[in-house]
């Protein structure tokens, strides 16, 4: 004789794959499965990789990187500047969107982009375009003007109406964006206009999250 299954084991067997395939979502948050941002004019989905067998880029698995120059940096950079997490990020990535007066850059050297990619939303500003021993003072002036939105007065700056702005670079051994947050404040951009993404790419790619090529600005 043959047994048919009851109606609660059916039900059963039939809520275990979809309990499965919610255990292997990879979300941003509980309640947020990803955001959209606009990248060089182009919606891109900023999400995690949902292989969960994913690893980390080979680039950023050293663990001991020579310090000097690539030494553990400090939580807070300076009085006033704030440093920021992921969700925290994506957070002025949006703002930005909205016209929010922000940006966010990606401050490592030219060549680290092509190789891992950026942020999507993020502009590329290598850190030397902002150091006096890179670029003519006039140069980084109107960087300051054009794409931060301060305005100069004589030999003073007023950065009043200035961007707020979301640095990064590689990661908490990186000292690219550091660099550049210390020289605007030595120029007298406001702290509280100054974030710091700390984990920077290494972190952003730790956590499996999207990046976009500067060259194609496609996943």
């Amino acid at each position: 004789m043959r047994i048919l299954p009851s109606p609660l084991a059916t039900t059963l067997a039939l809520l275990v794959p979809l309990a499965a395939a919610a255990e292997t979502r990879v979300q941003l948050t509980h309640d947020l499965p990803y955001v959209e941002v606009m990248h060089h004019g182009r919606p891109v989905r900023i999400e995690r990789n949902p292989d969960t067998d994913n690893m980390l880029d080979p680039d950023f698995t050293l663990t001991s990187r020579p310090c000097p120059p690539y030494c553990i940096q400090p939580m807070q950079l300076a009085a006033g500047v704030e440093t920021i997490g992921e969700l925290e990020l994506i957070g002025y990535l949006r703002e930005a969107d909205r016209g929010g007066g922000v940006l966010v850059i990606d401050s490592r050297d030219s060549d680290w982009p092509l190789r891992s990619g950026v942020i999507p939303g993020a502009v590329s500003i290598p850190w030397q375009m902002l150091h006096p021993a890179h670029t003519e003072a006039d140069r980084i002036a109107e960087t300051l003007v054009l794409r931060f939105g301060a305005v100069r007065t004589g030999p003073l700056w007023n950065f009043e109406n200035a961007k707020t702005l979301v640095f990064y670079c590689n990661g908490p051994w990186c000292g690219q964006s550091p660099t550049n947050i210390r020289q605007l404040l030595a120029l007298g951009y406001p702290a509280h206009k100054l974030k710091w993404y700390r984990g920077g790419m290494q972190d952003w790619k730790m956590l499996g999250l999207s990046t976009v090529s500067p060259k194609s600005d496609t996943d």
